[in-house]
């Protein structure tokens, strides 16, 4: 299994927007994050960058 770790804008450890990310899907303008626990988060922006192997995402917040 792939769990990743989404960063919004950049990838810092301040930017952590979530951990244990198992699924990414864009809506609109709505980036929807689920985590291992099936707990959710949305972020309003848009997905950037996803690296699988290396298990990181970012996500730019729109303005």
């Amino acid at each position: 299994m792939c769990l990743s770790t989404v960063y919004k804008n950049t990838v810092t450890p301040e930017t952590v927007a979530m951990k244990n990310v198992m699924k990414i899907e864009c809506q609109g303008d709505m980036v929807i994050l689920t985590d291992l626990m099936e707990r959710q988060m949305a972020i309003h922006g848009e997905l950037v960058m996803a690296n699988l192997v290396e298990g990181v995402a970012v996500v730019r917040e729109a303005a």
